[in-house]
């Protein structure tokens, strides 16, 4: 590989790492949105902090961390960086490799342990304004009641509910949207774990080939 290939190889990971940076950017400001407007980490009180916004902000800020990471150590050829940039990522892919396998060990726990959150939460309705207004938001943006259904407020649903008694639960008819879409979700998540891959790939061969070039020129 001469050093027109090492140029455009190097531009295509600087490129690469850009376009992720934006979206790091953006995922960001639509993390500190949803922290600002929404207040759903108080339907679960044993883990008040894990909230969409919280969540989405850690996310984006890693994004942004790493492919900053990957802009710099291709335009400035630095090995230290790139390396950096691949443990990085390679950390990451074995951390959602751990968590899909936790996901699917412990299903069956991890849905009776939402489910029974959010059924305590309800118990906190009247008596919590940050409770009550994540119910209501909730309900009235999926159209549901509770978490099973209307029976959950034993018989004074609030007013955020739909007027049909055999309106749907909240978390069943989450379950039932996440199940529906799970082949798409599937292709998203997949997609994403080539992108890394793609992405360790890049970091590797440059790092590899800025050191033969180095070695070519004695440095």
């Amino acid at each position: 590989m001469g050093m027109s290939s090492l140029k455009v190889l190097k531009y295509v990971v600087f490129f690469f790492n850009l376009l992720f940076w934006v979206c790091g950017c953006t995922i960001l400001g639509f993390g500190i949105y949803f922290l600002i407007k929404n207040s759903f980490g108080a339907l679960f009180y044993t883990l008040p902090s894990l909230t969409v916004g919280n969540v989405v902000i850690i996310v984006g800020s890693i994004i942004m961390v790493v492919a900053f990471l990957g802009c710099m150590g291709s335009i400035k050829e630095n090995k230290c960086l790139l390396m950096s940039f691949f443990v990085l990522l390679l950390f990451i892919l074995l951390i959602e490799v751990t968590m899909a396998i936790l996901l699917f060990v412990y299903e069956q726990k991890i849905d009776d342990y939402v489910a029974n959150d959010l059924s305590q939460s309800i118990q906190r309705y009247n008596s919590d304004n940050n409770t009550k207004t994540a119910w209501d938001g909730i309900q009235k943006y999926l159209e549901c009641c509770g978490v099973n259904g209307t029976s959950d407020w034993n018989g004074h649903p609030p007013v955020s509910c739909p007027t049909d008694p055999n309106t749907q639960g909240c978390y069943m008819k989450a379950k039932i949207w996440f199940h529906s879409n799970f082949l798409y979700i599937g292709i998203l998540i997949i997609s994403v774990c080539v992108i890394q891959v793609l992405g360790m790939s890049f970091a590797l061969t440059l790092n590899c080939q800025i050191e033969k070039n180095s070695q070519s020129l004695g440095i």
